[in-house]
């Protein structure tokens, strides 16, 4: 029996799949437990578009991940820390503060757990920052620290 399969199901397939299965299985197992549905022509159809818009939505965060990269490499954002002696700061310049700082400035939202600090900013001046807005899309921020 063809069952097109509505979630991942552990060494069955992933969700969306259209699968081969014994019809005991599907029947008591996989359809009840609203796994997976009936592969009739109605579902193969639905299935299709399904998949259509889903291409359709992940090309376009991707064009939007690559607009947003290209407005980063243009900006430097400055960051204000207490410093000490010898340019030295009293602690270090995390990623919500970077985050923060960015929608401040020039009002884009970045989630700050996409923004990776290789190791902790502690000294004044310009640090490059990499910021990973999507799988295949990542920009370099620059984030100038100044000493308070």
């Amino acid at each position: 029996m063809k069952v097109i399969l509505l979630e991942d199901v552990k060494s069955v397939g992933k969700k969306g799949d259209l699968v081969e299965l014994k019809e005991g299985y599907a029947r008591n197992f996989i359809i009840p437990k609203k796994l997976g549905v009936e592969a009739t022509e109605a579902n193969r159809n639905t299935l299709k578009l399904q998949k259509q818009n889903e291409e359709r939505l992940a090309k376009e965060r991707l064009e939007a991940a690559k607009a947003l990269a290209a407005e980063l490499e243009q900006m430097t954002v400055n960051v204000e820390i207490k410093g000490g002696e010898g340019g030295r700061t009293f602690g270090s310049v995390s990623s919500k503060e970077i985050a923060k700082a960015v929608a401040d400035q020039y009002g884009k939202e970045i989630d700050r757990k996409k923004i990776q600090l290789n190791e902790a900013i502690k000294t004044a001046g310009t640090h490059e920052v990499s910021v990973k807005l999507h799988p295949k899309v990542s920009a370099c921020l620059k984030v100038h620290v100044a000493s308070v």
